[in-house]
């Protein structure tokens, strides 16, 4: 009995293993080639897997693409959010959370830049659950960063008149354009620019302005 118990444990975790093997590569690739250009045959190629033993841990390349969009979330929370959390709501924490980003792009975390600004444009004008996730994610990224910055508002940081939906969208436009930029012309100049617009806009609704660094 014990044997036997041992022996499925250890199926599972060498399975379990394989699985975050794979994904670790899926996300990597998809952030180049797009979530359209995975298949299991490749991955299980690549990795040099046996083609049968990975097809057995994801049933369809719908089921790889909502497990990379999933395991890319998990990667994205690591570097980005869980950072900004560690600090106390305020300025700071926006600060945080934006230099988190760019730190995140500039870094290439994923070898493609930021991965769901790499694979949004694939799915944005189709139906599905691939596209449902997506929106979903970006949906919850632009929410959280408005979150971010109601709280440093009621933290007394933020002035009362501050447009908190506007000022959440101007910042995500700023770290996207620099992403898009960086990636397209495999420049870095672009980051620098973002997060000055991003003190400068930051600066014009704080209520103290020493709260954010003199430069990016």
């Amino acid at each position: 009995m014990g044997t036997t118990a041992a022996h499925v444990d250890g199926r599972i975790a060498r399975g379990n293993q394989t699985r975050q093997l794979v994904l670790k590569r899926a996300v990597d690739t998809a952030s180049v080639d797009g979530l359209e250009g995975l298949s299991l045959g490749r991955l299980a190629s690549e990795l040099e897997l046996s083609k049968s033993g990975v097809f057995a841990l994801f049933g369809s390349k719908e089921d790889l693409q909502l497990a990379t969009v999933r395991a890319a979330i998990r990667i994205y929370r690591e570097h980005v959010v869980q950072p900004a959390l560690d600090l106390p709501p305020g300025l700071g924490r926006l600060w945080c959370l934006c230099a988190r980003w760019i730190s995140y792009s500039r870094e290439r975390v994923f070898p493609g830049g930021c991965f769901f600004y790499s694979v949004s444009a694939e799915y944005d004008a189709r139906a599905g659950k691939v596209h449902d996730a997506l929106a979903e994610a970006r949906a919850d990224w632009l929410a959280f960063v408005e979150t971010t910055a109601a709280e440093a508002r009621r933290a007394g940081d933020v002035a009362e008149t501050a447009d908190v939906p506007q000022l959440a969208f101007e910042i995500v436009a700023l770290l996207e354009m620099a992403n898009a930029e960086s990636v397209l012309h495999d420049e870095f100049a672009s980051y620098g620019r973002a997060a000055k617009g991003i003190l400068d806009r930051l600066r014009a609704v704080a209520t103290d302005p020493s709260l954010l660094p003199e430069a990016p």
